[in-house]
């Protein structure tokens, strides 16, 4: 199972729900696949096709969605 917390300019941002423990969001689009840590810090984890551009525009999505995020996250793997 794989919930997408949102969808935003042609980027999914999902969980796997059955991975390791450290909080970390998925995020998916025509242009390729990244993994990125929101603790302790947002980091770039994985990249797999993703420009620097790219990058940096998926970050800055994460930044301005990190509460839903990380609530998201608390709701599906801590109930």
């Amino acid at each position: 199972m794989s919930p997408t917390v949102f969808r935003e300019s042609g980027y999914r941002f999902f969980f796997f729900s059955r991975e390791e423990e450290r909080m970390h969001i998925h995020v998916l689009s025509g242009n390729g696949e990244a993994k990125f840590w929101l603790e302790p810090e947002i980091e770039l984890a994985k990249n797999y096709h993703y420009s620097r551009k790219e990058l940096k525009e998926i970050e800055s999505l994460i930044e301005g969605h990190y509460n839903e995020l990380t609530s998201a996250w608390q709701q599906h793997f801590c109930r």
